[in-house]
């Protein structure tokens, strides 16, 4: 998927005794999105936007060796050797051919170096030299930062596509702001600002400047534009739809405290496992300390600072914990940490409460599980057949104030609690809406200028399309009951060999909450990667049924 990209020259931070400015460029092919003023918390936004900058840099995956050079030596040593084994059952001949051959490859070998000599060094000083000052190959896509009425955010994604980072600044950040105009837009970013983060003082006036000069007409000197084309695997670009998805689904909750996530962090500085299993085990319950063992030596860490407040016992272990030492820079100046914990196996998020400022860390299943084959959070999201001009109302209704509650909008439109919510889902999955965790609203941010093809995006898995082929067939049999406010669906799904009984619980937001199946699929995986097919269909099914009716 190709993006494309118009900046009015580069994001810049300057420094100087008595003042930091920083300056970030705006994309100029999207609308218009501005923002002009002075840092107030200097000090929390500086370590707050550099672990942001963890974020983008971020990268995870297992990198075998580059044994090539390796074997390619030991090759010709084989032969070398096996010739002078050789040696010892020829005639006096063969050996001193052998010795020839073996000079003459040497001076080959010296001839070779003298030649690239020069070219492997510059290629070394070139890769020195980026590494040292643009590092920018390694930046996947530039982070996105959207203007609302009550805060602005940034938000980026890990290079494994693994980690989701954003930082939330409410107005009281700011001692003073100028203008200000709403919406979202791409900001220039290389990673050489890091370093110019780090000059922000607190004693230092810091201006904070999304350039609205960027937007103004130019009928010369249009060099002074710098166009980016970079093309993003649909990976990157589910991976990010999956985030917002997986915000909107049931979850538990609870707060740690900084002393505890310190405990945390420092416990994985001073282990390295060389063995699995490598997960963190979360006992909860009610009115007691959230307890947390550390496996392999499983180490039971007791937070007393911190009281589960939930009303059942629960433990759910999460993976990929080397993630978490993001948050390390984050502790001096944490009020809190909130932990959101959709399930064992499943993504986790982790919000560092910095007073005015909220930084959220959504980390899939486990690091080499990205975001892309995580899981389809987007199909256990709430889902109902909505008209498209039922769609934009919910859509223009959100937009007039750029951030409101499902029940805000419900009392606006007069639509049903149920329509609405699937209308903003379908709008979460199209990266036009995202959920905000810590207020419990959805808010208007366009995830790119032109509408991303949602098909293409939405069949990264084959599940939901198989899902439809079944109902299409008439292979879906389903029958209904609701207790205790929950929706159970137990049906029949026939494929070609066989016939699966298949269970799917919904409550009353029309969430996906719960289901079983016979198929393998469900067996090795239970719900951690989304529902398979049948229960899906299963769910389809209800929806189909109830299309149905209304029709006639």
């Amino acid at each position: 998927m190709l993006f494309n990209y118009k900046y009015s020259g580069n994001t810049s931070i300057s420094n100087d005794a008595n003042e930091t400015a920083m300056r970030f460029a705006p994309d100029a092919l999207r609308d218009p999105t501005f923002f002009v003023g002075k840092l107030n918390k200097k000090i929390a936004f500086r370590e707050a936007i550099s672990a942001l900058h963890d974020v983008v840099v971020s990268d995870l995956r297992y990198k075998p060796k580059d044994k090539a050079e390796y074997k390619a030596w030991a090759e010709e040593q084989e032969k070398l050797w096996l010739g002078e084994y050789m040696a010892g059952f020829q005639i006096e001949q063969v050996r001193n051919r052998i010795e020839e051959i073996r000079n003459d490859l040497k001076q080959i070998y010296r001839e070779k170096d003298r030649v690239l000599g020069p070219f492997n060094k510059a290629k070394s000083r070139y890769f020195d030299y980026l590494y040292k000052n643009d590092r920018d190959a390694w930046v996947v896509l530039d982070p996105v930062i959207t203007v609302h009425p009550d805060e602005l955010f940034f938000e980026c994604f890990s290079q494994d596509e693994s980690s989701y980072g954003k930082l939330s600044c409410n107005y009281n950040v700011f001692t003073e702001i100028n203008e200000f105009k709403c919406g979202t837009t791409n900001i220039d970013y290389s990673a050489e600002l890091y370093g110019e983060f780090q000059k922000i003082r607190g004693y230092k006036d810091t201006s904070f400047k999304i350039d609205p000069s960027g937007f103004e007409a130019k009928t010369t000197n249009e060099e002074v534009y710098k166009e980016v084309k970079i093309d993003l695997p649909d990976s990157w670009v589910r991976g990010f739809l999956q985030v917002s998805a997986a915000m909107t689904l049931p979850a538990t909750a609870f707060e740690l405290h900084p002393m505890d996530v310190f405990s945390l962090c420092q416990y994985l500085r001073r282990f390295k496992e060389t063995a699995g299993p490598r997960a963190l085990r979360f006992i909860l319950a009610p009115g007691q300390p959230v307890r947390l063992v550390i496996e392999p030596w499983y180490e039971t860490l007791t937070f007393h600072r911190s009281i589960y407040t939930g009303s059942e016992e629960k433990t759910i272990r999460i993976w990929g914990r080397r993630r978490l030492m993001i948050l390390e820079r984050l502790i001096p100046i944490a009020k809190s940490f909130k932990v959101v914990l959709l399930g064992s196996g499943l993504p986790s998020f982790f919000m560092a409460d910095l007073g005015d400022m909220t930084f959220t860390l959504g980390l899939s299943g486990w690091t080499n599980n990205d975001w892309s084959r995580a899981g389809n959070f987007d199909l256990m999201a709430p889902r109902g057949n909505v008209d498209i001009l039922t769609k934009q109302q919910v859509f223009t209704t959100l937009k007039e104030t750029w951030f409101a509650s499902t029940a805000d909008i419900t009392t606006k439109t007069g639509l049903s609690a149920a329509v609405v919510s699937s209308a903003l889902t379908a709008y979460t999955q199209a990266g036009r809406v995202i959920y905000d965790l810590k207020q419990g609203v959805y808010r208007v941010r366009e995830l790119s200028q032109e509408p991303l093809d949602f098909t293409a995006l939405r069949f990264g898995s084959e599940q939901e399309k198989i899902a439809n082929e079944f109902i299409a067939k008439d292979h879906v049999k389903i029958a209904t009951k609701i207790e205790n406010d929950v929706l159970e669906i137990k049906g029949k799904v026939k494929t070609k060999n066989e016939t699966f009984s298949t269970l799917a619980l919904i409550d009353k937001d029309q969430r996906l909450i719960d289901g079983a199946c016979e198929c393998a699929f469900y067996l090795s995986n239970k719900l951690k990667k989304g529902p398979c097919e049948h229960i899906l269909a299963t769910r389809m099914m209800l929806q189909n049924n109830a299309v149905k009716v209304a029709a006639n």
